[in-house]
């Protein structure tokens, strides 16, 4: 199928497909005309990257683990560099999470000591 086809399927726009194929995601041959043709379990592919994109995974990450990745859930077979993989994005969202809950706290303190002094203000 040509590059407009498996958006249309998929419901991913062309210049991101052109973006996982760069990123070496997808493997389009190409035909006598030159266009890119894929075959139809990229369909299953692009439905496995957008999965994995909302887990929070990188494209990077995606291209690592894709031997392991199976179904359209999709579905994870245990391979050695599976866990490593998925540890390490956790904690680095672990990590992002408490530095936002730290700034979270910081701007409440903020603004609870700006409408204090407001409050005063208004009084005096």
């Amino acid at each position: 199928m040509l590059i407009g086809e498996l958006s249309r399927r998929t419901g991913v726009r062309t210049h991101q497909l052109r973006y996982y194929e760069a990123q070496g995601l997808l493997e389009p041959g190409r035909g006598t005309s030159g266009y890119r043709e894929y075959p139809d379990d990229a369909v299953l592919a692009v439905v496995q990257i957008r999965r994995l994109l909302e887990a929070g995974l990188s494209t990077e990450e995606i291209g690592y683990l894709q031997p392991c990745v199976t179904g359209t859930a999709p579905d994870l077979e245990p391979c050695p560099e599976l866990l490593d993989t998925l540890r390490a994005r956790l904690k680095g969202l672990d990590e992002h999470i408490e530095t936002l809950t730290r700034s979270r706290e910081v701007l409440h303190d903020y603004i609870d000591a700006t409408e204090r002094l407001v409050s005063q203000e208004s009084r005096g």
